[in-house]
């Protein structure tokens, strides 16, 4: 087991001096949420954790550490915890639908967030190229709208390649929403040809916006200024957002070391340097500034440090897990599983561990600052990492659904657009026809090129449209909703990556099912088989914090209930 170390030396210099803030500043006044047991909710995404990932760590498995449990923190969380075994993520299981589950409680259907990259009938271009090769496109205003992908992934930053995202005279890492792009945004027609920003791109409400209009004090931290869309419509619903740019480049952080004591300065790992995704022991530098900045939100300041308030909710996602499930670094190591009883390799074995450390840190904090009692955590997980079974994995990159239809697909979309940002493909193909294509068509194409494509299921019509919505530009119809998904067979992925072993964003088990942990120190030890979605966490948020869960749209629109198990806690 590693030893447990924090050093925070340094951590000024790559977490900025300088507030990049999502709405106003914070004020001196305490939160005006929040029941007398639970003022403050921390949420924590571990993107990747699947449910038998902690059941391995936590009970622990032959082949690994001896037999003993490995994640001795989270272990101890669920001792007064509520372990959610059988939880579902979003369909598809894309980080951008995934998070917008967790944070408004809805399903694609009422967030219009399908995917990162995905499209709109009813937007035009961005006025630019994106830094992800959208092409840039006219817009007439208030003309009908041509149809455009939408890029809502790093390629929005003024600079990807920079962790700031290229903010104007923003420190290292700092950046936030400044290093959005608003030429590389879509645009809306009936709109005047306004620029699209993520946080009204995302159709209903969100947990941050419900509170922060009740008077609590919000921050959220991510991987990309595009998940500023946390906040929701109306872009005020986050006081305070920190996204250093996961896809940069990598550089050396002065000061920083990571949560076991290595230093970031120099870099880690000079062979994986594109981003800090591609290396297992650069995501941990990475992971580690958002821990830091985390830290100091605990402790009542800014992330950056300025004096402020523990906000009322607030966390961040962890990206360690994912890239030790789905990586192969050549020259390093192969990441991901042994068997399909998800035994880790030695590098997601490490990752684990690392998540784990960082999590033993925040409980430290919380307890240090007083409000552990106070405080609802929940770790769950945007989405899982598929196929466990290293046996399954295929890179399918030549017969994908979206080759094979051609010129059926809308050019920003196409795969014979060899300039372009691509089609909607991962383990999943989310598939959006040009307008007087035939659906009926192109599933048969698609059905008879069965075994090329490695077709598992095929969604379209009714069988679509009943947990989604009909797709058009019609009155009644949804710009945003696909034509066709095709979900394909376990570990199929159409990425044809060697540089990948695992992929999310499709229907699969691996996929979906993901880590739930809701903890409080009141709270009495339970296992919760029954069926969970991470659309619950939520409501479960706001009423945490005494307030109505109706004031979510999802509630409204898809009847997105409470967890009941984390109330019956609550009312004890």
């Amino acid at each position: 087991m590693r030893a447990k170390r924090l050093v925070m030396a340094g951590v000024a210099a790559a977490v900025a001096m300088a507030s990049s803030t999502h709405a106003m500043a914070a004020d001196s006044s305490a939160n005006s949420v929040g029941s007398g047991k639970i003022k403050h909710v921390l949420l924590l995404s571990i993107d990747g954790m699947h449910a038998v990932d902690f059941y391995n760590c936590s009970h622990g498995i032959a082949g690994v550490n001896g037999g003993y449990q490995y994640c001795p923190n989270m272990t101890a969380l669920s001792q007064t915890g509520i372990n959610y075994v059988n939880t579902e993520s979003s369909k598809p299981s894309d980080s951008f639908p995934g998070m917008a589950a967790l944070a408004s409680g809805g399903t694609p259907k009422s967030t219009g967030l399908y995917y990162d990259v995905a499209y709109d009938r009813s937007l035009d271009a961005p006025e630019k190229t994106t830094g992800t090769g959208l092409a840039g496109g006219p817009c007439t205003p208030y003309a009908t709208p041509t149809g455009t992908t939408t890029d809502n992934d790093q390629g929005i930053d003024l600079d990807d390649t920079k962790v700031n995202g290229g903010a104007p005279r923003a420190s290292l890492t700092e950046g936030g929403i400044a290093s959005i792009d608003p030429k590389k945004l879509e645009r809306d027609p009936q709109n005047g040809c306004a620029p699209v920003y993520p946080w009204n791109f995302i159709r209903i409400n969100t947990l941050f916006g419900v509170i922060h209009a009740a008077g609590g004090y919000t921050a959220w931290i991510d991987k990309h200024p595009s998940y500023s869309f946390v906040g929701g419509p109306g872009g005020n619903g986050l006081d305070d957002y920190y996204s250093p740019e996961v896809d940069s480049g990598v550089v050396k952080l002065p000061g920083v070391k990571t949560l076991e004591g290595a230093p970031c300065d120099p870099i880690r790992d000079t062979a994986s340097t594109s981003a800090w995704n591609a290396s297992f022991e650069n995501i941990q530098c990475y992971d580690a500034i958002k821990v830091y900045a985390l830290l100091n939100q605990i402790a009542g300041k800014t992330h950056s440090g300025a004096p402020s308030v523990v906000p009322a909710v607030f966390g961040m996602n962890f990206q360690s897990v994912y890239v030790g499930q789905s990586v192969n670094e050549a020259g390093v190591a192969v990441g991901g599983y042994q068997n399909a009883a998800a035994l880790p390799s030695a590098q997601l074995l490490g990752e684990i561990e690392y998540v784990d450390l960082a999590i033993g840190e925040i409980v430290g904090a919380l307890k240090s600052a007083g409000i552990y009692d106070n405080t609802l955590i929940i770790i769950t997980a945007k989405h899982g990492d598929s196929p466990i079974d290293p046996t399954r994995y295929v890179a399918n990159g030549t017969d994908t659904p979206a080759t094979l239809l051609g010129n059926a697909i809308p050019y920003s979309e196409s795969p014979l657009n060899s300039t372009g940002i691509g089609a909607t493909e991962d383990d999943v193909s989310v598939l959006w026809l040009k307008k007087g294509a035939s659906v009926t068509a192109a599933v048969a194409l698609l059905e008879a090129d069965a075994t090329e494509i490695g077709l598992g299921e095929i969604y379209y019509g009714p069988s679509l449209a009943l947990n989604y919505n009909v797709g058009g530009l019609e009155p009644g119809e949804d710009p945003r909703s696909p034509d066709i998904i095709v979900t394909p067979n376990v570990g199929v992925t159409y990425s044809n990556s060697t540089a990948m072993i695992g992929d999310h964003g499709g229907f699969a088990h691996d996929d979906t099912n993901v880590m739930l942990l809701v903890a409080n120190p009141a709270f009495t030890p339970q296992t919760a088989s029954a069926v969970a979605t991470t659309r619950q966490v939520a409501p479960t948020i706001v009423k945490a914090l005494a307030l109505d869960p109706g004031l979510l749209d999802a509630v409204q629109m898809e009847g997105t209930p409470v967890l009941p198990e984390v109330w019956a806690q609550l009312a004890k």
